[in-house]
């Protein structure tokens, strides 16, 4: 399929989906006046990441604790003083928090200097990509990308910076975008649409799995880019990355062509 061909995917019709609440989510192509709110919903997105790793995460990292609990045992060994079993632990949390605020800000730093940064040279002027946003009760509430690549196993997109206002989430806002991906894809003769994640929060894995994507692939300690993986980093920042893929089956293109 020539080029003018994949990025016609990206001309559909809106979807108009109907939230909880009864109110009409719009997902539409990005537009110049969108930016200010994208980059707000993208950064507030990205800044709920640093209490997901450091915190929540380190329950998903059984060697952290355990190197944690030996720096504990050892410091009360060498100290003989109680207070340490209670002020190191303590300790190791806030050193976590401040290397995941680290690495988490020089993550949209990294972001802000490639496609967030010119998303409409990146995404909207580029063939096999695009940027769309949710439009709910007139306001942006959510933006979701999709970046066309290249495998070994076929044509891929890349599902990329699906963000939800927190106000506006369990209102079906994240469906509606993820559906506007698979529709491009589809549309635009993609055989498979693939994300990842470091996110640790359940609703994220299950909304992509509401979506019909399977986990094909997770990586312990991902460099995340814009990050120096120093040994400290190393230490006090360690992430999960799944793998998600989905892949665009016959009978999705003739259900697609059914709504249609």
């Amino acid at each position: 399929m020539g080029a003018k061909a994949i990025k016609l995917g990206s001309k559909k019709p809106d979807i108009g989906l109907k939230s909880p609440n009864g109110e009409t989510i719009i997902v539409r192509e990005f537009e110049p006046a969108d930016e200010p709110e994208v980059l707000r919903i993208f950064h507030e997105g990205l800044l709920e990441m640093v209490p997901d790793t450091a915190f929540r995460g380190l329950r998903q990292h059984p060697g952290s604790l355990l190197l944690y609990a030996a720096i504990t045992v050892v410091g009360f060994a060498v100290t003989m003083c109680w207070w340490v079993i209670g002020l190191l632990p303590a300790l190791v949390v806030c050193v976590r928090y401040l290397y995941s605020r680290r690495v988490i800000h020089g993550y949209l730093t990294e972001a802000m200097s490639r496609d967030m940064g010119n998303i409409e040279g990146f995404y909207m002027q580029s063939t096999g990509s695009c940027l769309w946003v949710a439009v709910l009760d007139g306001k942006v509430v959510g933006v979701v990308a999709a970046s066309g690549q290249l495998e070994e196993s076929g044509r891929a997109v890349e599902l990329r910076r699906m963000c939800v206002d927190r106000r506006y989430r369990r209102c079906g806002v994240g469906v509606a975008l993820g559906e506007k991906v698979l529709e491009f894809a589809t549309a635009s003769g993609y055989s498979f649409v693939n994300l990842g994640t470091t996110a640790y929060t359940p609703a994220a894995h299950q909304l992509y799995q509401r979506l019909g994507f399977q986990c094909v692939g997770v990586t312990n300690g991902y460099i995340t880019p814009g990050s120096r993986p120093s040994l400290p980093e190393r230490l006090f920042y360690r992430v999960r990355y799944h793998r998600y893929s989905f892949k665009v089956s016959d009978e999705f293109i003739t259900w697609q062509g059914n709504l249609s």
